[in-house]
């Protein structure tokens, strides 16, 4: 003989959870639709909606930091290139200063070599005239001493005389036309 096999429900021993009336369980399924309810009509979309806000939150922020990662990149390379043209521009100017500083030496020596000059030929202006003058004087003195010279010679004075100027400044000529030898002496 086959045994044969009858399906009986489990039956599970709840101990004390065991509800003894049948109302318990009714009240206890309501209460539990009832808190499914709210929490699927306030907690759940109150959740929701500060998950969106969060979600929008986390994602406006990454947008934005790589909007500003962009513009912080953008920044720098115009910051660079800035530079780049501030370094070509320092450069231009110390060429050009260089170019003005060796232009206004140049002026300058030019500048210096035209005063030397005409320092120069000032002094030897200046000494020409001296020289000229020195020799007037010292003609005067010459011709002057020579007279008296003369007059105590011949025991007369001469000084009056035009006739012994005269020939006091032929003589001077004379000494002046003669050559100059070796050692200062005249010939």
């Amino acid at each position: 003989m086959v045994p044969t096999t009858v399906w009986a429900p489990l039956e599970l021993d709840l101990g004390p959870l065991a509800p003894h009336h049948m109302s318990e369980i009714v009240i206890g399924l309501v209460l539990i639709l009832l808190i499914w309810a709210v929490l699927a009509k306030w907690v759940v979309p109150a959740f929701e909606k500060m998950y969106a806000e969060r979600s929008e939150a986390i994602q406006g922020g990454m947008e934005r930091a790589e909007r500003a990662q962009a513009e912080a990149q953008a920044a720098k390379d115009q910051y660079t290139a800035q530079l780049a043209e501030a370094r070509d521009e320092a450069a231009r100017i110390r060429e050009e200063a260089k170019n003005q500083g060796a232009q206004i030496l140049a002026e300058m020596r030019d500048q210096a070599t035209k005063e030397s000059k005409r320092i120069v030929e000032s002094a030897q202006a200046q000494i020409a005239a001296e020289r000229q003058q020195a020799v007037t004087q010292l003609k005067g003195e010459v011709g002057g001493l020579a007279t008296t010279l003369a007059g105590r010679i011949v025991g007369e004075s001469l000084d009056d005389d035009h006739r012994a100027r005269a020939t006091v400044d032929r003589f001077l000529a004379e000494l002046e036309n003669q050559p100059v030898r070796a050692g200062g002496q005249q010939a």
